[in-house]
């Protein structure tokens, strides 16, 4: 059985993602992929905290079907 990692705290995912830490960043992404409600409170939190650090950036949503090409255009858009 595969164990879960334990999440950091809102703080902690904040601080990383804002200093350009990849691990952090990861695993930031994957919080608020997550499908867990315990997960979405915190990935709220964490998008409502990182926002006023975004200035004129965008979000944007890809999807589709499995093998429509999402992963190849994210790496492009990168």
């Amino acid at each position: 059985m595969k164990r879960r990692g334990r999440r950091l705290s809102v703080e902690a995912y904040c601080r990383g993602v804002l200093t350009g830490d990849r691990m952090i960043l990861a695993r930031a992404i994957t919080l608020i992929e997550s499908s867990l409600d315990s997960d979405k409170t915190l990935a709220q939190e964490l998008i409502h905290k990182i926002l006023p650090h975004t200035g004129n950036s965008i979000r944007v949503g890809l999807t589709g079907l499995p093998g429509a090409g999402k992963s190849t255009l994210t790496d492009v858009l990168g």
